[in-house]
């Protein structure tokens, strides 16, 4: 990584959430805020460096408040076009997207952000280790 700043990591909350069948359609703003509570309490496994998270929410998962070390963004519209704007908006910064949406992986990359599916941020272990 190149630059000075911490790592600037956009989670794609929606498709996060919805990358496992959990029941979380019953209850999207609870799924959001699930996530973005344990996004605050593990971080990014495998990145322990100084990371700035930014959790991008649409729909009905739209008005889940920011935590100490998560912000949470709540797209007007499109929650793949705030993240590429996220993504445009870092001028040069590092940038790390989470998700496994084609379509804004492809759109961020072009950017010069890096990708990782939603595995990263889930707190999945193979292991049933504490």
């Amino acid at each position: 990584m190149e630059g000075n700043d911490a790592l600037l990591v956009i989670v794609d909350a929606a498709n996060v959430v919805g990358s496992v069948p959990d029941g979380w359609w019953r209850d999207r703003r609870g799924a959001a805020e699930r996530l973005r509570d344990r996004l605050q309490a593990d971080g990014v496994p495998g990145h322990p460096g100084p990371v700035d998270i930014v959790l991008v929410v649409e729909g009905a998962a739209r008005g889940v408040e920011s935590t100490p070390g998560v912000r949470v963004e709540s797209a007007p519209g499109s929650g793949d076009d705030r993240m590429v704007e996220l993504v445009a908006e870092a001028d040069g910064r590092s940038c790390l997207v989470v998700t496994a949406d084609r379509e804004l992986r492809r759109r961020v990359t072009e950017l010069g952000a890096e990708v990782t599916g939603p595995r990263a941020v889930r707190g999945e272990s193979p292991s049933h280790n504490a």
